[in-house]
């Protein structure tokens, strides 16, 4: 048994969505029993604690569409399902490294090359300021913001629609 110990597996649940969907969660647990029986060759299936939260932790209705898991043979003769976490430490050590080196590259390079002086931006035209009389200068008057156009009211119809209602209507016959 030694050769075929552990194994890492993706396990598609996208066809639980077609069992009832207050049956899911349960149903995702089953399928993968299944998934580790078919591929492990042994009848005996235990799913650790923290695989059936992750299947449950948004409730029975909404299980999770895949999962990464860890199918160990054990020495008393059953498969053990477990999440995969590798994967998520590969991934975290991955984002440290680029976060490190992009900003080890821009040094070296700042220096290899001439600091560039930025170009000012051409400034708008001064308005010419109302020479003001001896005492407190006025401060400048604030534009008042635009209102918001108001929403349409319930009885506000598109005129498609007026046209029609005017249609509907019979004509008053007056007695003359």
């Amino acid at each position: 048994m030694s050769q075929d110990v552990e194994r890492v597996y993706t396990v598609n649940l996208g066809k639980v969505l077609l069992s009832p969907d207050n049956q899911r969660a349960k149903r995702a647990v089953n399928m993968i029993k299944e998934f580790a029986r078919h591929h492990m060759k042994i009848e005996q299936i235990k799913l650790e604690e923290d695989v059936s939260h992750l299947l449950w932790s948004k409730g029975i209705k909404h299980p999770p569409r895949k999962i990464r898991v860890r199918m160990t043979k054990t020495d008393e003769g059953y498969v053990l399902v477990s999440i995969y976490e590798g994967e998520e430490e590969s991934i975290k050590e991955e984002e440290k490294k680029v976060e490190t080196e992009p900003a080890a590259e821009l040094e070296p390079a700042a220096e290899l090359e001439p600091a560039a002086e930025p170009k000012p931006k051409p400034a708008a035209e001064p308005k010419p300021e109302p020479k003001a009389e001896t005492g407190p200068k006025p401060e400048p008057k604030a534009e008042p913001e635009p209102k918001p156009e108001p929403k349409a009211k319930p009885d506000d119809a598109p005129e498609f629609f007026k046209k029609k209602d005017e249609e509907k209507k019979p004509k008053s016959k007056s007695k003359d």
